[in-house]
């Protein structure tokens, strides 16, 4: 019989396995986008995931959000992922922030320690940006840089309709995004010129004034866009190391 691991085994081998259970990954918002990638990550063995979300599920997520249930609705995203983790590998640590990223608390999550090395807990290998706050994602972007950290960025997926039309590219080549727009002119004002992201070539549809529209096909492809950036990068370290 098949253990959870042997179709993935399959693809990267008892060593990339190993590298990815001793790898950590700090994801940033478990909405439309966000909750794809702690999917993917956690069904392909990351060994510590850290989930960021202040939010709790609302009835309005359901079309769109994976973790989004009439049973979750009310509930603390974090701890839905969290439990949700448990039933596909209770191995996997999660570590939970359920509060709101500001650029004055990044120290909270292991991004900026001024009096050196964090926490084990807190070295994180890589990070996903999967928020839509322009002041946040610009922080975060400027941490991660300045500490050398690998991450990746999500830019606008409401509005959009065909997950075709993503692509992973450096945010100074972005086009047809307001989101992407506005990050790469806060992000050169502090001499942040590249960062990887993932956008959307589509021109987005215009629903008029309120809350932006968004279904799952765009939001959901994002996700598991970014994971499989995050996981390939996170196998690199089996060459770079022999």
């Amino acid at each position: 019989m098949e253990d959870r691991a042997e179709r993935t085994r399959r693809l990267i081998g008892d060593e990339g396995l190993e590298t990815l259970r001793k790898s950590r990954v700090l994801v940033f918002g478990a909405g439309g986008v966000g909750g794809y990638v702690l999917e993917a990550l956690a069904r392909t063995g990351v060994g510590t995931i850290g989930i960021c979300d202040f939010d709790t599920v609302s009835e309005s997520n359901i079309n769109r959000q994976l973790l989004a249930l009439e049973s979750t609705v009310g509930r603390r995203k974090t701890d839905v992922f969290a439990e949700r983790v448990r039933e596909i590998d209770p191995d996997t640590r999660v570590v939970c922030f359920a509060e709101k990223v500001t650029p004055g608390n990044l120290a909270t999550f292991g991004l900026v320690v001024p009096d050196g090395p964090g926490p084990a807990e807190y070295e994180w290998d890589y990070v996903v940006d999967a928020i839509d706050d322009v002041p946040a994602k610009v922080a975060i972007a400027d941490a991660c840089t300045g500490e050398g950290i690998p991450f990746i960025m999500s830019m606008g997926t409401g509005n959009r309709l065909d997950p075709s039309e993503l692509r992973v590219a450096d945010i100074s080549k972005t086009h047809n995004c307001p989101l992407a727009k506005a990050v790469r002119v806060e992000l050169r004002k502090r001499g942040i010129a590249h960062a990887k992201c993932v956008f959307s070539e589509e021109l987005p549809v215009r629903t008029g004034p309120g809350p932006v529209g968004s279904a799952i096909f765009v939001p959901a492809s994002a996700g598991l866009l970014i994971a499989s950036e995050v996981v390939r990068n996170l196998l690199t370290r089996i060459e770079s190391v022999r």
